[in-house]
């Protein structure tokens, strides 16, 4: 069978009339489901009940040093909550801070940091001219958002099957000295899937940069979140800070991870790991900021979690239900558009999402038809800075929050949907 690019416009319109005649048919259904956000679903929230049952005493509230978490204090994390980040950081407790519930918060915050008073003795990032960002696309919307928020111009670099162009971010980074930054997201990368490979992360932390406060935002935010229990199966990243210690550039990087969708996304803990210098500095600004975070909530997930060990056995839940998300996804995918050509699309092993690349010029129509038939995706153009994807192509795919009946569902709308987007176009 020709794929759609090759067939005539009286094959195109037939199709057209046969593929509207089915849209029609789903808009009558009135369905409302939702593939916007990566939320984790129901079934996974029920798996963290028993935490809130960890901590129901007096003498629950006591950590191990003895200190009375109902109280202030300890404002940089309890020892046993940054012994329990460390391990999702793969970092020393000791170069660990933890936070409240969400890492975006503490990444919102770095950059503010360094935005008023510099970092390590620099001049303050909102006293220049102008300071820019290179923003690995497709990439995280809500990364994006922050510099956008600061005025920072964005400047994309396209995602490889190895993490960014490292020739391209070395080129930009070296270039000019008013680029002070990176955004990451490394393992299982949102959108993607993309973990970086071992010569990335080197690359990333020798790079030679004009700016001396040059910093990598490492947000590892699925640093946990396997698809499969087999350790041969899961990708493997290599640990920036090592990296950063062997180049001689310890203080390039900023580490960040939470147990959002370990555990509660709206009440788990967070934390940043740095260098040494890092963590001093920040302590100094941070403990004019705060008093502490909420010790209660670090007891509750140590208590429940435990350690490393703790968080596979916990994870693994995770990935039983996850799992049958992420292969339906693709089987649909493969089922309804193998034949149409023009579409591709990532098949991760870990994470919260799928990457999908429409036929160029079929995104926004994509999404809008689909909205109609009452399934809402991401925004088309939302994985991009300023959401501009030049080639008004991709989609994140979120898979995770729908029970798997009605995922089996929207996936079907969706194929719909960009079939139909496609057919249009090329009759357009």
């Amino acid at each position: 069978m020709p794929t759609y690019a090759e067939m005539d416009n009286v094959q195109l319109a037939a199709l057209k009339e046969e593929l509207e005649r089915e849209y029609g048919e789903i808009k009558a259904r009135g369905l409302a489901l939702n593939m916007a956000r990566g939320k984790p679903a129901k079934a996974q929230l029920d798996l963290s009940m028993p935490l809130l049952e960890t901590v129901t005493t007096m003498e629950d509230c006591v950590a191990a040093d003895g200190t009375d978490c109902r109280n202030y204090g300890v404002g940089f994390g309890l020892p046993e909550a940054k012994e329990f980040m460390a391990c999702m950081l793969d970092d020393e407790p000791d170069n660990v801070i933890v936070f409240g519930n969400a890492s975006l918060n503490i990444m919102y915050d770095t950059v503010a940091r360094c935005w008023m008073f510099g970092t390590l003795g620099s001049e303050p990032w909102g006293k220049l001219d102008t300071v820019k960002w290179i923003c690995p696309a497709p990439g995280y919307d809500r990364h994006f958002g922050v510099t956008e928020e600061f005025g920072i111009e964005m400047i994309p670099v396209p995602m490889t099957d190895e993490g960014p162009d490292m020739d391209e971010v070395e080129r930009i980074a070296a270039s000019d000295a008013s680029v002070k930054g990176i955004w990451c997201v490394p393992k299982y990368s949102n959108p993607g899937g993309t973990t970086y490979s071992d010569e990335t992360v080197r690359r990333l932390a020798a790079m030679e940069c004009a700016a001396d406060d040059f910093r990598i935002f490492w947000d590892n935010a699925y640093c946990v979140h396997h698809l499969f229990d087999d350790a041969a199966e899961q990708d493997q990243l290599l640990d920036i800070a090592a990296a950063c210690r062997e180049a001689g550039t310890e203080d390039r990087c900023f580490k960040f991870a939470s147990t959002s969708k370990v555990t509660f996304p709206g009440a788990g803990i967070s934390a940043l790991a740095a260098s040494p210098a890092n963590i001093a500095e920040i302590k100094k600004r941070v403990g004019v900021q705060t008093i502490g975070h909420d010790k209660l909530n670090q007891l509750r997930h140590v208590r429940f979690l435990r350690d490393a060990e703790g968080l596979a056995a916990h994870m693994a839940k995770h990935a039983a239900i996850l799992r049958p998300k992420f292969e339906l996804v693709n089987a649909k995918l493969q089922e309804g558009l193998d034949e149409v050509g023009g579409c591709s699309w990532s098949n991760p092993r870990g994470g919260y999402f799928v990457s999908f690349d429409a036929p160029q010029g079929c995104a926004k129509r994509v999404v809008t038809l689909a909205k109609e038939a009452g399934v809402t995706m991401t925004g088309a153009g939302a994985t991009y800075p300023y959401k501009q994807d030049p080639n008004d192509s991709n989609i994140r795919i979120a898979p995770t929050l729908p029970p798997l009946e009605e995922l089996d569902e929207a996936m079907d709308v969706f194929t719909v949907c960009v079939k139909l987007a496609y057919v249009e176009k090329l009759l357009g």
